[in-house]
This record gives structure tokens, sequence and C-alpha cells, in this order.
């Protein structure tokens, strides 16, 4: 948390919004309505609040009859924007894009991060660990566990939040990232990744990889970098049919390596095909099994 706080962003504890608090929150609520809608209003300012009404709703709205539907519909809002009409002042009928987050000026977004934020649906009570708020979404889960217990590991951290998918569904309706910490290692993954899918992010500025440092400050500089973070959920998030059941679909988010080698590459073919480039954009090699396909299509 207080690393996040050096880097811009806001922190607050779950109480402090909660009912308890300054009211902004209900138990219920699994997006900062407020925060939302305001994030919507300035990001927006050509559209008329009649048609931001109606994007609000679409990006809450829980409509679809699993969990990945519902995370697959917000994604290509959050990424594309919410398709709307409306009348102008020429009575014409224009069709627009409400944006729900400004991925060209970072500093148009409120980034907040909250401790221990209580969510209950239907029966249950849970309270994760961390939860990275853009514009009033909950795009990041982070479950902690305590290092110094043996059982309380990555698989741990990671089956607390499969118990967090069931209980509170809901919430992931809106969840870009998952990430797992014992306070040393540090994994990150999304709402389908199995396990051994839960990769490590080796590297702050995709120069040197990390040494022997708790991975939990590498993956939080690393990831959570302001632009970095915004980058990661346009470019680098994809929903993919399995190869052993195509009515099975799976979320895939960049590793480490796939990150940079794309953002390099492509910085490389800009520079080579500009007007006094040299037209040599360079060679990527991949070792087997490192994702070349996905690679590609990053």
């Amino acid at each position: 948390l207080e690393t996040l706080r050096q880097m811009g962003w806001g922190v607050l504890n779950g109480v402090e919004i909660g009912p308890d608090g300054t009211g902004e929150r209900d138990y219920r609520d699994t997006v900062l309505n407020d925060r939302l809608a305001g994030a919507l209003i300035r990001l927006n300012p050509q559209i008329p609040e009649q048609s931001i009404d109606e994007a609000f709703k679409k990006i809450v709205r829980i409509d679809k009859p699993t969990l990945l539907e519902n995370n697959h519909s917000f994604h290509s809002l959050l990424a594309d924007g919410v398709p709307v009409e409306y009348r102008n002042d020429e009575g014409e009928i224009k069709h627009d894009l409400v944006r729900v987050i400004d991925f060209d000026n970072q500093e148009n977004n409120e980034f907040l991060a909250v401790n221990q934020l209580t969510i209950v649906q239907d029966e249950c009570n849970r309270r994760p660990d961390i939860v990275l708020f853009v514009n009033g979404l909950p795009l990041v889960l982070i479950e902690l566990k305590n290092a110094a217990d043996s059982k309380a590991d990555l698989v741990a951290a990671y089956r607390q939040i499969q118990t967090y998918k069931r209980e509170i569904s809901d919430f992931f309706r809106f969840n870009e990232l998952c990430v797992t910490s014992d306070g040393i290692e540090a994994e990150m993954g999304t709402i389908t990744s199995p396990t051994e899918r839960m990769m490590p992010w080796k590297t702050v500025d995709g120069e040197k990889e990390a040494g022997r440092v708790p991975m939990m400050d590498i993956l939080t500089r690393g990831v959570f970098d302001k632009a970095r973070l915004l980058d990661i959920i346009q470019n680098f998030i994809v929903f993919e049919r399995d190869d052993k059941d195509d009515t099975k679909i799976i979320k895939k988010v960049a590793a480490y390596h796939q990150y940079w080698v794309v953002n390099k590459a492509l910085d490389s073919t800009y520079r080579a095909s500009a007007e006094h480039g040299d037209q040599r954009a360079g060679v990527v090699w991949h070792t087997q099994g490192s994702g070349k396909s996905l690679s590609m299509v990053f």
C-alpha cells in the first residue's frame, strides 16, 4: 500500500468508505458508484446526461448467465467504450462511444487502492485484502498471505480467490487481474488462470530481471505503474477458446516477457519505418513454449 501511495495511488481503508465511515458505499456495492459516474461525465463532456446514465447502467449490469460472459462483456466496454446514441442539437441521431477510461492521458483517471474491502452478496460476507479501483471500478484483486506461516502460501491465496469467485461472483464482473502473494513471492493471472498459469513479473523496466528481492515489490512497481496498468488492460488481455473444448473461453494476460517484447518490437518498428529510418526493425527470438502466438496477437 505504501508503494502504491508513492506511485501516485490514493489509499483508503475499506471502513473509511463504508456505511460506518463516509457512507460512500453500501457493503453490497461492488462499484464505487459516485466515482464511476463522475468519471463518465468528466471523460465525455460531449455526451448528454441521459446517454451517460445509459452507459453507466450498461457497465454495472449483471445480465449474462455466467461469470466469464459477464467479465468478457465488461472488458469490451472498458477497452473499447460503451456504445450509445442520442439526438444532437440539430435533431440528428448520433452514434458515439462513452469512454470509461482515458487511455491516452493517465492523469484524467482516478486510481485508488482500498485495503480490507467488505463485500456482501446473498448471505456471504467477504473481505479481499487489497482492491485496486480505476474510476470507481474494481479492476484488480490482490490476495496476501503471511510469509511466516508455512501453510499460508501462494496456493492458499489462489484458493481464497476461487472461494471469492463462488461467493461474491458479482464483484468479478469487473476484474481484470488477480494477484497472489505471500509477501515475498508474487504471481499474477486472470479469473480463469489455473495455478500453473499464475505468473511472476520479474522486471520493473523490461531491461533486467530482478535478483533476490521481494517479488511483490517488483510486480507492484512493474504492473501498477499507472500508464503500464492501462496499457496492459487495453492491449494485453485476450479471450480465447480452449483448444480441447471450444465451448470454453479462457481469459489470458501477457506474461512479463511478452509485454516487454511487444512494446520493444513496436518501438523498433516505428523507428525503422520513420521518414529517415533504416527499415531494419530487428528480430525477436522466441524460445519454445514462450507464447509466441499470443505475442503476435498482442
